[in-house]
């Protein structure tokens, strides 16, 4: 196996891992890490989808206790129950659009240009989210959502789909604006994100799999593990920074980092490549 190539898996997966959770858009930073690094053939699109696998490994580790519990609880209590009815609800509407627009938005979106595009629409939203929802909240806790709750969140996921949008991003905010708290908002997203992103990666892998072989699991394996570690020092970080602070820090990083990779395609400076 080719170090040089371990080394981008490595940079990859850290990049996914610190990306994933925040409202910053994961695939559109490994589209543009991917981009420089000379790493985004069609193989590097299916890893980009499969690692996001070691960085829900992570949230199932810091959210051990609840998931352990709901599933203890699942058969007799009725908190239980519902927690889990709520996630399935906010899944479905991801996996149903993804299988009609999927091979559409994969084919023509997955462009740093999009992505930087949609990087700076989202930071105003962002911006805009932040204000509006000062004295918008009915919802404290993910125990206190109801189905519509749910399958609302789960629409605002589907924007995700749109590469640079930021999954977390949008069920996050999304759900700051349907009346969510925002530490409300972020559990559901963290939840939400198991179904999706293991589903993900599961119907990637087995889509995709004529292009891997045995000797690819090296590779596979060391975007997992760094997108693990990182992901999991990141969620740590969050869990502690929304306790206190908006995320109006990341909507000016949206805005500046997407107007930095316009005006470096726009003036050659990046030869920013199409996928």
């Amino acid at each position: 196996m080719d170090l040089l190539l371990l080394l981008k898996a490595a940079i990859m997966g850290v990049v996914e891992g610190l990306t994933e959770f925040l409202p910053i858009s994961s695939t559109g930073h490994l589209i543009l890490a991917g981009a420089l690094l000379g790493f985004d053939d069609e193989k590097a699109k299916v890893f980009d989808i499969a690692i996001q696998t070691g960085a829900i490994f992570a949230v199932i580790l810091v959210y051990w206790e609840r998931i352990r519990s709901t599933i203890i609880e699942l058969p007799t209590q009725r908190r239980a129950q519902k927690f889990a009815l709520n996630v399935l609800i906010g899944f479905l509407p991801a996996v149903v659009l993804a299988l009609i627009f999927g091979k559409f938005i994969k084919a023509h979106l997955f462009t740093p240009i999009v992505v930087a595009t949609t990087f700076i629409l989202g930071g105003f939203i962002i911006l805009w989210a932040e204000k509006r929802t000062a004295v918008a909240t009915r919802v404290h806790s993910v125990d206190d959502m109801t189905a519509l709750d749910a399958f609302k969140v789960g629409l605002v996921q589907c924007l995700a789909m749109i590469p640079g949008t930021s999954r977390s991003g949008s069920t996050i905010i999304g759900g700051m604006l349907l009346g969510l708290s925002r530490k409300a908002a972020t559990d559901f997203s963290f939840f939400l994100a198991i179904p999706t992103l293991i589903g993900a990666g599961v119907y990637s892998l087995y889509k995709e799999r004529a292009l891997l072989s045995a000797a690819d699991i090296p590779l596979f394996a060391v975007g997992l593990v760094f997108s693990f570690i990182s992901a999991w020092l990141c969620v740590r970080w969050l869990l502690r920074y929304i306790s206190r602070n908006s995320f109006v820090p990341f909507a000016y990083y949206r805005i500046v980092f997407g107007i930095v990779v316009l005006l470096t395609a726009w003036s050659g400076l990046v030869s920013w490549s199409e996928g």
